[in-house]
Parts: structure tokens; sequence; C-alpha cells
């Protein structure tokens, strides 16, 4: 049995969940300091591929990487093809779960109590350093719950990955991609096989969330008691 829908699955969702941990959580702590309507419609580009359908969001990228675009051409240039590649497995994960990132890294950013804030101001912490210290300590568990739904979202991405880089097996191949096409075949034992596996893994991955926060949270109570 060909296990590469598994590693491919595996290593996009990890990549993907690393690119889009980092920028959405950027996004988020910059995006909390800024008021304002175009810093509103700059929401709305943020969030837009988790109302499009998949299928449009991997159109929208085929037609931005493709060879006959402006920047596709320049990359084709430089020996880069992307389309139909596993680069283009991460891209596509990247950009359909980028809004769950930035939306959840946030709620939990804008949650932390402001007074705290103000006071790391008041005795001059510049911005970063209050993002650093402050923001992202008391933010953790809500960026953790995001970096997990990032996860699980990108190991289940289907029309934006089918469009931008293909199934190709070996190579571009995942597991939803996998589970359709072993569908399509006829070939239902190979389907109940993907799936479960789909679904072992989202659970272990929310099991391992479930732990770790209820391991911090009885290390806070704990420290709290002793005080």
């Amino acid at each position: 049995m060909d296990l590469s829908p598994i590693r491919l699955s595996l290593e996009t969702s990890v990549v993907a969940t690393a690119v889009v941990a980092l920028a959405g959580t950027l996004g988020a702590g910059w995006r909390i300091r800024r008021r304002g309507a175009a810093f509103e419609l700059l929401d709305g580009l943020f969030l837009l591929p988790l109302v499009l359908p998949p299928t449009v969001v991997g159109f929208l990228l085929l037609l931005l990487l493709g060879r006959t675009s402006w920047l596709g051409s320049v990359l084709y240039g430089l020996g880069l093809r992307l389309v139909f590649s596993w680069p283009a497995t991460v891209i596509a994960a990247s950009v359909t779960t980028f809004p769950l990132m930035y939306m959840t890294g946030r709620a939990a950013l804008e949650q932390v109590d402001p007074p705290l804030v103000e006071a790391a101001r008041t005795l001059g912490a510049s911005e970063a350093r209050i993002f650093r210290q402050v923001l992202l300590p008391l933010a953790w568990p809500g960026l953790a719950a995001g970096v997990v739904l990032t996860f699980a979202r990108a190991l289940g991405d289907f029309g934006a990955t089918l469009i931008l880089a293909g199934n190709i097996p070996g190579k571009t191949q995942t597991l939803p991609l996998a589970i359709f096409f072993a569908v399509e075949a006829g070939d239902t034992p190979e389907a109940v096989r993907w799936s479960l596996v789909t679904v072992g893994i989202s659970l272990a991955a929310l099991a391992a969330l479930n732990l770790w926060t209820r391991h911090h949270r009885g290390l806070a109570m704990r420290v709290v008691q002793q005080e």
C-alpha cells in the first residue's frame, strides 16, 4: 500500500501550519493596534479565503502563479515552477487556513487585559517588547487553539490543492485527494482506510492540545495556590 498520501499530508500540514502560525500571529498583533475603515477593508481581504469556495481560492492562485500571469512568468524565468508541485500544496493550504489563525490570534490578543499593556507602555517598553513579553505569554491558549485548527484545516484542504497542485501520486496527492479519487474509482475500502487515517491524525492533534492545555492550567493553579 502506497503511504505517500500520509507523508505528503503531514509534510504539507506541518509546513503550512508553521508559516500560517507565524504570519497569522504577527498579522493579528499588528492589526489590534490599528483602527480605521481602511483596516476593516484589510480584514475583509484577510478573511476572504474563509468565505470563498476552496475551488475559487485555488483558481485565483492558479491565475496568480500560472505561467501566463506576470508573477508566474517571473517565477518561471527564475526556474521556479510552483504550479503542480509539492510547494503548491503548501501554498494552497496556507492561503485557505490563514483566516483561521488570524481570527483566533486576534481574538486571543484582544482578550489580554488592556491595563497590563498600558502599564508596560508607561514603563517605557516598546511595542515589540510588549508583544513578545506581555501579549504572547497571556494569549497562548487561544494561539495554541488556532495552531491546532490551522493544522486540521490544512490536513483537510481539497479544492484549492486539487486546482493549484493537481493530483499527482507520490508528489501532490494528499489524503483528501486520495479519498476522493478512491471513491471515484469505486475503491470504497481504500477510501475508508484513508478516511480513518485522517480522522485519527485530527483526533490526535486535538488530544495533544487538550493535554497540553490541561497540563499548563494545572501548573498555573499550583503556582497560584503556593502564593
